[in-house]
C-alpha cells in the first residue's frame, strides 16, 4: 500500500484504554495507516490481546501494556516497555476514562469529582510527562486527547464528567503552546454519543446500556445529521490528526458528533 493510503508507516503510537470500546477500533485504524500500535488496557488483558493481533494482521507491530493512567511510575514503566519493544512513541492517544454515574449536581458524590479529576486531567499530565521528552529526541510528535461534547454542551446531570473533561481541556491547551516549537501538536477530538461494537451486539431499541429508545430519539433529533456515529469516525479524526495532513493544526477541539455540539471562534 502506499504511502497516501500508509501515511503513519515508521511511527509508533500510543493508545490508552486501548481494550475499550472506542479504543480498540482506534488502536486498528492506526494500525491500518501503518503505525506500530502499543493497546493500553487496565484490566482487560484478554481483550488487548486480540486487539493488538487484529493490529499485526495489518502487517505493523503490537504490544500490550498495563498500567494506571494517572500513576506516574506506573505509566513510565509502561512507556519504556513501549520503547524497548517497538521504540518510543510518537504519537500518543489519551482515550482511556473511568466511568460514574450521571447525578444532579446537588446527588454526585464528592468522590465522583475526584475520580473523574484524576481521570482526565492527570492521566492527560501524566501522559504527557512520559511521553513527550522522547517526541522532542524524535523531533516531533502527535498528542491527541478524547475529550466530549459534553464538555461543550454542559447538560444537565454531567458535571462531575464535563467537569474532569473540561480540566483535561484546559491543560492540553496550555500543553499545545508550550510544545509547539518542538514540532509536536496537541489536539482533541470532542465525541457525540457514538454506536460501538457493543451498541451494534445489543441491537434492538434499547441500548446496551439499557438506555430507552425514546431517550435514544430524543438524543438523534438534537443531531443535524440525523443519527448517531460510530466509534469508526472518531478513529477517522484520531489517523487525520496523526497524519502529516494535519501538520499545522494545534491547540483545537474537533467536535465528532454530528453537529449536535458546536464550538464558538
Amino acid at each position: 500500500m502506499d504511502h497516501q493510503h500508509r501515511p503513519l508507516s515508521g511511527r509508533v503510537a500510543l493508545v490508552t484504554g486501548g481494550s475499550g470500546d472506542l479504543g480498540r477500533t482506534i488502536c486498528q485504524a492506526l494500525a491500518a495507516a501503518g503505525a506500530d500500535v502499543a493497546v493500553h488496557y487496565r484490566s482487560r488483558r484478554s481483550i488487548a490481546d486480540e486487539v493488538a493481533a487484529a493490529c499485526r494482521a495489518e502487517g505493523v507491530r503490537a504490544v500490550c501494556v498495563t498500567g494506571d493512567i494517572a500513576d506516574l511510575d506506573q505509566m513510565r514503566a509502561a512507556h519504556a516497555e513501549v520503547a524497548a519493544a517497538v521504540g518510543a512513541p510518537d504519537i500518543v492517544v489519551a482515550n482511556a476514562v473511568s466511568q460514574i454515574r450521571w447525578l444532579s449536581v446537588l446527588d454526585q458524590p464528592l468522590e465522583d469529582y475526584l475520580d473523574q479529576f484524576r481521570s482526565c486531567v492527570l492521566h492527560a499530565a501524566v501522559l504527557a510527562k512520559v511521553a513527550i521528552p522522547a517526541m522532542k529526541t524524535k523531533g516531533g510528535g502527535r498528542f491527541i486527547g478524547i475529550n466530549t461534547e459534553c464538555v461543550i454542551e454542559c447538560r444537565a446531570g454531567s458535571s462531575a464528567y464535563a467537569a474532569g473533561k473540561g480540566g483535561m481541556d484546559r491543560l492540553l491547551r496550555c500543553l499545545a503552546r508550550e510544545v509547539g516549537p518542538a514540532n509536536i501538536t496537541v489536539n482533541q477530538i470532542a465525541p457525540g454519543w457514538m454506536i460501538s461494537e457493543r451498541n451494534r451486539k445489543a441491537g434492538g431499541g434499547i441500548d446496551d446500556d439499557g438506555v430507552p429508545a425514546a431517550e435514544l430519539a430524543g438524543y438523534v433529533s438534537g443531531v443535524p445529521l440525523g443519527h448517531r456515529g460510530s466509534d469508526r469516525d472518531i478513529a477517522d479524526a484520531v489517523v487525520y490528526l496523526a497524519s502529516p495532513a494535519a501538520r499545522f493544526i494545534t491547540g483545537a477541539m474537533l467536535p465528532v458528533c454530528g453537529g449536535r455540539a458546536m464550538t464558538s471562534i
